[in-house]
């Protein structure tokens, strides 16, 4: 009955959802294209037959699925993989992959009508469910069809706890249909069990992104890059972020101004997390007095200028490439901070804000190791990046300790591809 109240409400909220797409493609004309993939009408047959679903929401769902889909044709290199995402940048990175063993389309809305489309459509053998998109009726259709369900990698933040509780018949349903869950922590298996997940299906298995693969091609382009800017240092500011009318980047252009008065020579790469943000910011760099160069145009980087505009997808490893010190935003705004574990995996020394729920424990591993260091505003920003530009010991010191972290947790992968062998040797056809 709460699923069947769950749809019903869904379909009244169809023509806000419509409406909510066509808001967002104001700013993003990509979310004008593809809706028939959202409601699952394809207009022709599979390819070929899938064997494994992988969701990943948006693009840093993408990037955490990636050594896992590398992986899996040792497995066995005739699985065929469907990779789905709800947005267009991660659409883009998916696409981006150019493998033939890989499908790609949009994951539909949770409309039974869509979901059943979508499997008879697509008939999996195993759904893999990055981090925690948890959808009711997916979930219901796949147990109904014997179809395996496992979420990788899941994490649950108190917040988001609270959050799932307040609807917890419907999501103890759900849970209790999971096939396998593996978990970030022990706090996210507890959080879990606690809204009704059974304790022998869910494993702590570690965070899938410390085993993220760095594009070595753009780590030598930047190497290269970097020897051409005459020994300037360089500060990133990475996945940008607004939130309720606070601009990040803003912050960030504030406590540069301020590292100009002892560092004149400092270059700030400034790396916008939404494409559709990238003209803004260009703009907002000009109105602080700044110049800047887009990577976008191919532009070089000049004594002259003090910017360089990030405003390219896919190239994260690129611009962290370029860095010294690396400050990773999503976290002087309210939204749960983004990765901070790419620049570890470098070296570099870790500054965040304080909203670091989306890695909470991340963040504790590398604050207990001394290798990152939040700061609550653009002054403390500004002080902090000061402090390791003129002291290179504990620059180093840093950025070998937040290495040693990411190394040490290392293995997600390999126990996270146990699990759906497991589960594609249940689900033989």
């Amino acid at each position: 009955m709460n699923r069947f109240l769950y749809s019903c409400l869904l379909y009244l909220a169809t023509p806000f959802i419509v409406i909510r797409l066509l808001v967002r493609a104001i700013r993003a004309p990509a979310y004008l294209k593809r809706w028939s993939e959202r409601f699952a009408w394809y207009g022709g047959p599979a390819r070929k037959p899938i064997d494994i679903i992988i969701h990943a929401v948006s693009v840093g769902e993408v990037h955490a699925a990636l050594p896992l889909i590398r992986k899996l044709p040792g497995q066995d290199a005739a699985l065929r993989i469907l990779v789905t995402t709800m947005t267009p940048t991660g659409s883009a990175r998916v696409m981006a992959l150019s493998e033939d063993r890989i499908d790609h389309v949009y994951l539909p809305y949770d409309l039974p009508g869509a979901v059943n489309r979508f499997l008879n459509h697509w008939q999996p053998r195993v759904l893999v469910i990055m981090e925690t998109e948890l959808w009711p009726n997916l979930i219901h259709a796949c147990k109904r069809r014997g179809i395996r369900t496992f979420v990788a990698s899941a994490r649950l933040s108190e917040k988001s706890e609270a959050g799932y509780a307040r609807f917890n018949p419907l999501v103890k349903h759900m849970l209790a249909e999971l096939d396998r869950v593996s978990t970030q922590s022990e706090a996210d298996s507890k959080r879990l069990q606690n809204l009704g997940l059974p304790e022998p299906r869910v494993v702590v298995t570690g965070n899938l992104k410390y085993d993220m693969d760095l594009d070595k091609v753009q780590l030598d382009q930047a190497r290269r890059d970097k020897a051409t800017l005459g020994g300037r240092p360089v500060l990133i500011a990475a996945s940008t972020r607004v939130l309720d009318g606070v601009v990040e980047d803003h912050k960030v252009l504030e406590a540069y101004r301020l590292l100009q008065l002892s560092h004149p020579e400092l270059l700030l790469v400034l790396v916008p997390r939404h494409p559709e943000r990238f003209n803004n910011v260009y703009t907002l760099i000009s109105e602080h007095g700044l110049k800047a160069v887009r990577r976008s145009q191919g532009q070089v980087v000049e004594q002259e200028h003090q910017v360089l505009l990030g405003d390219t997808m896919g190239e994260m490893a690129y611009f962290y490439g370029l860095a010294d010190v690396a400050f990773v935003g999503g976290s002087l705004v309210d939204t749960g901070c983004q990765s901070i574990i790419e620049p570890a995996a470098l070296g570099l020394p870790v500054i965040t804000g304080p909203s670091l729920f989306n890695f909470q424990a991340v963040s504790e591993a590398l604050q207990e190791a001394g290798g990152m260091t939040v700061v609550t505003n653009e002054d403390g920003l500004a002080a902090t990046v000061k402090t390791l530009l003129e002291e290179p010991a504990l620059c180093r010191t840093m950025g070998d300790a937040a290495s040693r972290v990411v190394k040490a947790n290392q293995g997600a992968v390999d126990r996270n591809l146990a699990i759906i062998s497991e589960l594609l040797a249940s689900a033989a056809r």
